[in-house]
């Protein structure tokens, strides 16, 4: 690796360093922003609209972020192609289900705040991870399928569908019967597979 590269890289390292608690701080305020007009049938349309606001802000932040690591990367092409998930979480922000997307900055952050063993990284990415996907992935159901009928009309309703989803058991008493629920039931899935699968490997016994 050149010299320049090396020091593109290090600005790059630098960027994340310093701004690893913000946009954590950003993604949790999102989190709430996202979750209380869901769970909060009743609120008013001002605080709806501050929801809002903090929402276009968060993705304001993230735009921020990921435009300040692209111009510092050296090998701007290649950076692109390797955080392509970075890009959707500022590039897809109109789709509403799409913004959950955001709190993948959330889940990094756990993962990189994790202690420096190997069996603490593992237990907090995938306690942190398996815990926010839930509770994601409850919202989410939850957000397109109240009102229409379906079986899934309440937050414990939705964290119970949630669970027996990513865990496989599949009992089919609670099922989504929109577009936009199946949509979330098959990202839950996947995301449930990712998250196991890009855990940090086991240390040899002994």
């Amino acid at each position: 690796m050149t010299e320049p590269a090396v020091v593109a890289n290090r600005k790059v390292a630098r960027w994340e360093a310093a701004s690893e608690w913000p946009l954590t701080i950003t993604a949790i305020t999102f989190l709430a922003a996202y979750a209380w007009p869901i769970l909060d049938s009743s609120l008013t349309g001002g605080w709806k609209q501050l929801c809002t606001a903090v929402d276009l802000i968060a993705w304001l932040i993230f735009v921020l972020d990921y435009g300040a690591r692209l111009v510092l990367a050296d090998r701007r092409w290649h950076y692109w192609s390797r955080h392509l998930l970075d890009l959707a979480v500022v590039a897809l922000p109109i789709l509403r289900p799409m913004r959950l997307l955001r709190l993948v900055m959330l889940l990094k952050a756990l993962n990189r705040g994790a202690t420096n063993s190997l069996r603490g990284r593992i237990a907090v990415y995938v306690a942190g991870g398996t815990a926010l996907l839930l509770f994601c992935g409850s919202l989410a159901i939850m957000d397109a399928e109240r009102g229409h009928g379906g079986t899934i009309q309440s937050f414990p309703d939705a964290l119970w569908w949630a669970v027996v989803t990513i865990s496989t058991v599949g009992y089919g008493d609670m099922y989504p019967v929109t577009g936009q629920g199946r949509a979330v039931a098959v990202g839950l899935m996947l995301g449930g597979v990712a998250l196991l699968a890009s855990s940090p490997p086991r240390s040899p016994a002994g």
